[in-house]
């Protein structure tokens, strides 16, 4: 326990050390929120891949793989796909976007694309946005508060409050440049984790003659089968649920400021190979920990306390497989390592998104509404005050939280996915999308998201990913047709 403590906190000692060094790059708003175009695409692929996976993806798929079983392959499929074609279709389009309008955020290009628009546009986008991802950092500082918690034997709350207070410090001071360079850090420590916890579990399987496709085919059929032992329109409904993950990707504006962010297209080319393979690496691993977690389960191998904890659906505890593994089975130097992963996963996550809220607060309502235009450096301050605030009501909601860091990420994912996702896809791949379109899908994706999920999702076994984006789109589509743009003389 003192070795794994000991290489945590030499972990958080190198993101303080990183935060003070990067954040003299960050002096000006545009730096703050953005980068400057300072940043290489290496570094901005790694960056948007450890804000995408958080800690939904060290706890939630890895827990969600543990207790449903082989059907959350469509969620680690959708995802990958979603990722693709992100990286393929969209970075470069969004780049060349960002040089035309000199936007900063995607809620500013969305509202630049279409002058006199602003107000309306970037007030509503901005707050979906905030609306939206308080649900989402909720789940960041929840999530590491249950690891430090499992891990360390913290107090729940003192695990909230460090995670979230060493991420809120980090973003004031140095902004997009740091949190950049932060990322590229917990990029490289999650798929580490991803990849050297199956190595070593499989290895203890085969030491333990422990067959791990026996021990899923012993579980049953609703846990085996892809379909969960469904059949005809219920398996393609369970199927196409777990696919629509994939639409999320092309509306989630803490991902894609990141290409916005890019230099060049030479740049985007490295870049999407890096995020594509660290992509396809970080789904292997976390599927197959949930799966070998579950062999090693039914077969005994873990300790009768800790499989209590994991049994305790209440509570949410299957999503404590990965910590209770690397506990349970990796040397501590090795097993501090890998939490570390684990509670880089949420704090990259969380980063980037405080970010973008404090950034829609000042890009996209202050300056619409303020007849007082403020110096740079107020500008600067501006920012970090905002992300203070941000940081604070996401930990005050995130010690009353009831779901899972699954279910608040799947809310926040659908939300945000299905608002912006049509918009910006219409907005770089069709020419006649309008203003009305626009934000049709704003409140569509938005209203369709909170219906779906309270009142249809349940009865109709259709997820709010699949149905709020349709819908969406459909709605995008229909406005930008009976009210088009007034043709320029």
């Amino acid at each position: 326990m003192t070795t794994m403590l000991i290489v945590f906190v030499l972990y958080l000692l190198a993101l303080l050390v990183i935060t003070f060094y990067t954040a003299r790059k960050s002096q000006t708003a545009s730096d703050f929120v953005l980068g400057g175009k300072k940043i290489s695409g290496f570094s901005l692929a790694l960056s948007e891949r450890a804000t995408g996976e958080s800690a939904w993806l060290i706890l939630g798929l890895t827990g969600a793989a543990f207790y449903k079983g082989m059907h959350e392959i469509w969620t680690a499929l959708g995802c990958v796909l979603g990722v693709i074609f992100i990286w393929l279709f969209m970075s470069n389009r969004l780049r060349l976007e960002t040089e035309k309008t000199g936007a900063l955020t995607i809620n500013s290009l969305l509202s630049r694309k279409f002058p006199g628009s602003e107000k309306l546009i970037g007030t509503l986008s901005s707050l979906i946005v905030i609306f939206f991802l308080l649900f989402y950092i909720e789940a960041q500082f929840y999530g590491g508060g249950k690891v430090l918690h499992d891990t360390f034997g913290l107090d729940p709350i003192w695990g909230l409050i460090i995670g979230s207070l060493i991420v809120v410090i980090y973003c004031m001071i140095g902004g997009f440049i740091t949190v950049v360079a932060t990322d590229v850090l917990q990029a490289v420590l999650m798929i580490i984790s991803l990849i050297i916890l199956p190595v070593i579990l499989l290895y203890i399987a085969s030491k333990s003659d422990i067959n791990i496709a026996v021990s899923l085919e012993k579980a049953g059929e609703s846990y085996n089968s892809i379909t969960a032992g469904k059949t005809g329109v219920p398996a393609i409904l369970l199927a196409l649920s777990g696919l629509s993950w994939a639409f999320g990707y092309t509306g989630q504006p803490h991902l894609l400021t990141r290409m916005m962010a890019i230099k060049n297209e030479k740049d985007v080319k490295i870049a999407k190979w890096v995020a594509i393979i660290w992509t396809l690496i970080a789904y292997t691993g976390a599927i197959l920990i949930g799966w070998i977690g579950y062999a090693f389960v039914t077969n005994g191998l873990i300790p009768a306390d800790a499989a209590t904890r994991l049994a305790d659906v209440d509570h949410k505890g299957f999503e404590l497989i990965f910590p209770v593994l690397v506990n349970a089975f990796v040397f501590p130097v090795i097993a501090g390592l890998l939490l570390s992963g684990s509670i880089s996963a949420m704090m990259s996550t969380a980063s980037s998104e405080i970010i973008l809220c404090s950034s829609a607060v000042t890009e996209d309502l202050y300056r619409n509404y303020s007849k007082k235009k403020l110096s740079a450096k107020q500008e600067l301050w501006l920012n970090r005050i905002m992300t203070l605030i941000v940081g604070l009501a996401a930990f005050l909601m995130a010690l009353t939280v009831k779901d899972s860091v699954f279910g608040l990420v799947s809310y926040a994912w659908s939300g945000i996915g299905s608002s912006f996702g049509p918009a910006i896809l219409l907005l770089l791949f069709w020419k006649k999308i309008s203003r009305a379109g626009i934000v049709a899908s704003l409140i569509s994706g938005t209203v369709g998201t909170i219906i779906w999920k309270n009142f249809l999702e349940k009865d109709t076994g259709i997820s709010e990913r699949l149905a709020s984006f349709i819908f969406a789109f459909a709605m995008a589509m229909l406005f930008s047709l009976l009210i088009p743009e007034k043709k320029k003389n």
